[in-house]
């Protein structure tokens, strides 16, 4: 019997180590960096890699057990002396490697990595966020300060950190597209929005098992859709790590209940002790001190009984700690502390304009508020619920009648309509259902959302209360209404179209804001007629558009204005919250006065915010005074009051109380002929009053005041003291230096463009502004021709350098053109390719030789590239757990001179590479110059070295020391680090400077 062996299976080949980010090698005919893995691979699976003169949109990824045999360590070749070029293009490499950076030396690594850049003082929640193991802040910031920007840089630092991977924003959703916006526009998250009509086209295709939250990294969720018991479970369950609640007080729960579920939402989320979350809000106290003692304790329970706690050093202590999670600012301490850093917002002129009610408009107005005071007067008598709806259908048609003939005609055939088209009474709801609605429902759409929620209701709203015996007085007034339309008749429409023809004749551009669809289309409608249409464009845009449509709109109004036209907007509130106005309009109207206050201000906060060109913008507010009795008493209950408090405090101030005492105190003087009805109101038993008519303005002055005191004391104690000014701007400081500021932009554009001979230049009377012609792109530049077009750039482009001067001297319609600008992006990464491969020269050369009389002898001058790789670890209790690695890149220029390598920082480095050249160099001396500096390189390996390790521990303190800046006498910093080169460095770039001869 023969015995068979099975045969021995080949012994596999034992793979090297992956190679450590940083790290050159050579695979597929080239050089490539090594880069760090993302915390989604496995370790010891894939290897990333990025072209040695290439960008991010080149990044190649390697199946290590497949390709790892191939891959062979390299590294960077020295300057060629045969390929030497002019000044201008050595100087145009050194800006193109420095702007290409992404993972900057500084202490932030999310700045190259974004496509703004912020004002210092927005860097200060990021650093408070960065001095806790897990972050967890509430930035309560005033309007228009860039709390968007504030939470997105929290969390794009956090993700290039390597320490989430996650980001999920919880808001309302009218916001959903304006976070996606930004997130994708501004910070490059690829976001998706999570909402009744997206939630199930996500599902599709998901593995079993898995939720939207556990496979897509970025999400947007809509605070309605997610607080249902049915989605909130799931979602708590698979909601990633760092989590950003937008309106954040709306969810906070109350008195009185209404906002449990959102608040359950959010005490799930803060329960985990490893969720990073980030709390915004501009009202974090309405006057409900235990709505805001929840607010706090999200961000540790331990501040949830700060209020109650007993006056002693314990509540101080707690005090003075919350500071490290709360931030609360307004735009006078951002003048007062930062000075012109933190000065870059306009001023807010605001003024009244009156109309009288007179003729026919008039004589209709009273005749509507007879039959609402008629509708009052019935209810007497009848049941309380159908008295409180009563005042609620008179209100609604009040409001309606003094917003425009439009929506007085709309208010009152939704009124006809429902008398002639009435629901079966055997199907009608009962009372008890009714009531629990009906207070909810009146504050959204009657007092616009006088308790802080956004109303999205703009129809204009008419109440089924009206008898059989109304039919024919509604026809009369519907006829009566439409007959007041155009300025003839409508004397508010006059009154409208001599502001807004003052404001344009001064060179303002203005967003009108209604409270009701009807008037908007109206508006629009006679403004067309009036506005000639050669100069001016005018939109009307409401909440019948889905949200993307009203942003397309948006940018429509832009090209328009890009092509001289001036543009006039006509909107509703719909506009108030979500969407950035100021890069287009100056000047606000309110057309229709709002009983929240607060909505006036994000009215004005959509052009009075960071990034408004102007040193100035106006607000004008426009009422009926006396000959309009809804307006004066709304003015006089709420607008005055609120306006005297925000000019004390600097601050805007909620509307105290609930629906029921505003209603009361504003009814209770627009209908103070009918008296008994009025006191049958305020025995209704309304939550939130009980008294007498004769008191109605006192309890809502004690409300005031006490609203008032709570926002002066929240000011006082909270206020952000434990971060100077100085701290952040030392770190800014630190980073644009080694990322480049917007005179590298500059630079960089129009020497590329020079030498691209694409034609760039101002355009006339502009200051700062550029055109840029990209139709005389050459045909040999096809490959840059068709990335340039995959960012939809092409044709003839407007360009700026910096945010627009207040002096209005530059170009409207321009694109600002950040480091991160894809213009930008794909000239640096195409000079550096050019220049790194040999190809080109002449474009950007890595060699030149330049006789000057900046310099008394023979100087050389390096571009350094220098490459670290970043170690990290984080305490999790009983160990210190590893982080991915981090890829830290510099781009540096230094003198060498005979004490060794001397850095130049970004102005000495100009002075030198910008130096007036004073002749010419024979080609062959030039290389001859450039040989002998070559070989002299040698020598400097060692200095080199040194050099790199001296960087490699400035850029490990720059990490540790943001997060070292709050530890307490005693405490040990949480995160580990240490940095190490990646030698040898890379000499990219070699000049040499030689000293004029002497006559």
């Amino acid at each position: 019997m023969t015995s068979t062996t099975p045969p021995t299976a080949p012994q596999a080949t034992e793979l090297p180590d992956i190679p450590s980010p940083g790290s050159i090698v050579k695979v597929r005919g080239r050089e490539w960096v090594t880069l760090p893995q993302s915390r989604m691979e496995k370790q010891d699976q894939v290897l990333r890699l990025r072209p040695l003169g290439g960008g991010d949109q080149t990044i190649a990824t390697l199946f290590w057990p497949l390709e790892g045999e191939q891959v062979k360590p390299a590294s960077f070749a020295l300057p060629d002396p045969a390929l030497s070029g002019s000044q201008s293009s050595a100087l145009l490499l050194r800006d193109a490697l420095l702007l290409k950076l992404r993972a900057g030396a500084g202490p932030f690594r999310c700045l190259g990595n974004v496509a703004l850049e912020p004002r210092p003082y927005q860097l200060v929640p990021l650093l408070m966020a960065l001095k806790q193991e897990v972050s967890r802040v509430l930035i309560a910031d005033e309007v228009g300060l860039g709390k968007t920007v504030e939470a997105l840089l929290i969390a794009r630092e956090l993700l290039d950190r390597g320490e989430i991977r996650k980001v999920t924003v919880i808001c309302p959703p009218h916001l959903c597209e304006k976070w996606k916006s930004d997130m994708i526009r501004q910070f490059n998250l690829a976001a998706e929005v999570v909402r009744p009509g997206t939630a199930q086209k996500l599902e599709r295709g998901l593995p079993a098992g898995k939720s939207i939250f556990d496979v897509v990294p970025f999400t947007v969720v809509s605070l309605d859709w997610i607080k249902s018991d049915r989605n909130r479970e799931g979602f708590l369950r698979s909601c990633g790590e760092f989590v950003i609640v937008d309106e954040a007080h709306t969810c906070a729960a109350r008195k009185g209940g209404g906002r449990q579920q959102r608040y359950e939402l959010l005490r799930g989320l803060a329960a985990d002790p490893q969720r990073h979350l980030v709390l915004l809000t501009a009202t974090p106290h309405s006057g409900d001190q235990e709505a805001f003692d929840n607010l706090l304790g999200l961000l540790d329970p331990k501040f949830e009984g700060l209020s109650e706690m007993p006056e002693g050093q314990r509540r101080k202590d707690l005090r003075d700690e919350l500071g490290n999670y709360f931030v609360q600012r307004r735009r006078l301490d951002l003048k007062e502390e930062w000075g012109t850093e933190g000065a870059d917002f306009p001023d807010r002129e605001t003024r009244e304009a009156t109309y009288t009610l007179s003729g026919d408009w008039g004589k209709l107005f009273d005749d509507v508020l007879a039959y609402a005071r008629e509708l009052v007067e019935r209810s007497v008598g009848e049941s309380k619920l159908r008295q409180r709806m009563s005042w609620w259908a008179a209100l609604a048609l009040l409001r309606c009648v003094s917003s425009s003939p439009a929506a007085a005609s709309a208010s009152l055939r939704t009124k006809l309509f429902n008398l002639q088209n009435g629901a079966d009474p055997a199907s009608a709801p009962s009372e008890d259902e009714l009531a629990d609605d009906l207070e909810a429902m009146a504050t959204l759409a009657v007092l616009d959302g006088a308790e802080e929620e956004f109303s999205a209701e703009e129809a204009a709203p008419g109440a089924d209360l009206a008898d059989v015996v109304d039919a024919e007085l509604l026809r009369d007034l519907i006829e009566r209404s439409d007959r007041l339309r155009g300025k003839a008749h409508d004397p508010k429409l006059k009154q409208l179209l001599k502001e807004l023809k003052a404001l344009l004749a001064e060179g303002f551009r203005p967003v009108i804001f209604c409270r009701f669809r009807p008037t908007a289309h109206y508006l629009a409608e006679q403004l067309e007629q009036e506005l000639p249409k050669r100069a001016h464009v005018v939109m009307a845009v409401t909440g019948d558009l889905p949200p993307e449509e009203r942003v397309e709109r948006i940018r429509e109004l832009q090209n328009e204005l890009a092509n001289g036209k001036v543009p006039v907007l006509v909107a509703t509130d719909c506009l108030s919250e979500g969407i950035d106005l100021q890069h287009i309009f100056d000047a606000v109207i309110h057309y229709d006065l709002c009983w929240n206050p607060t909505r006036h201000e994000q009215r004005e906060g959509r052009v009075d915010r960071f990034g408004q060109a102007r040193s100035a913008v106006r607000a004008l507010m426009l009422h009926g005074g006396d000959s309009n009795p809804v307006d004066e008493r709304v003015r006089t209950v709420i607008l005055e009051k609120e306006k005297t408090i925000r000019k004390e405090l600097g601050v805007s101030v909620p509307i105290p109380g609930n629906a029921n005492t505003i209603t009361q105190a504003v009814l209770g003087g627009i209908f103070s002929k009918a008296a008994k009805a009025i006191q049958g109101f305020l025995n209704l038993g309304l939550p939130g009053f009980s008294g007498s008519g004769s008191n109605l303005d006192a309890v809502l002055d004690a409300e005031w005041q006490s609203a008032k005191e709570n926002a002066k004391a929240t000011r006082t104690i909270f206020a952000q003291r434990s971060l100077k000014p100085e701290e952040a701007l030392r770190e800014w400081d630190r980073t644009r230096e080694s990322l480049g500021s917007a005179d590298a932009v500059e630079r960089l554009v129009l020497n590329a463009c020079s030498r691209l001979k694409l034609p760039i230049g101002p355009l006339g009377g502009a200051s700062g502004s550029w055109e840029l012609d990209l139709t005389r792109l050459e045909d040999n530049r096809q490959a840059l021709n068709e990335r340039l077009r995959s960012h939809d750039l092409g044709g003839k482009l407007r360009l700026s350098f910096r945010p627009p001067a207040r002096d209005g001297s530059q170009q409207q319609g321009c694109q600002l053109l950040s480091r991160s600008h894809p213009l930008v992006v794909e000239l640096a990464d195409f000079v550096a390719e050019r220049a790194l491969s040999g190809l080109e020269p002449e474009l950007a050369a890595r060699a030149s030789v330049i006789r000057t009389k900046a310099v008394t002898k023979r100087t050389q001058v390096l571009v350094l590239r220098l490459r670290h790789q970043l170690h990290q670890s984080r305490w999790t209790g009983n160990q210190y757990e590893a982080l991915p690695d981090l890829l830290v890149e510099e781009c540096l220029t230094v003198r060498v001179s005979a004490d060794g390598l001397e850095p130049l920082d970004g102005a000495a480095a100009l002075d030198l590479l910008e130096a007036p050249a004073s002749g010419n160099v024979d080609p062959g001396q030039r290389q001859q110059w450039l040989q002998e500096a070559i070989s002299e390189l040698d020598g400097q390996q060692p200095a080199l070295a040194a050099l790199a390790e001296r960087r490699a521990d400035l850029a490990e303190e720059d990490h540790r020391r943001v997060r070292e800046a709050s530890l307490r006498s005693g405490e040990s910093l949480r995160m580990r680090f240490r940095c190490e080169p990646s030698l040898p460095v890379d000499v990219i770039g070699l000049i040499v400077l030689l000293p004029a001869p002497t006559l």
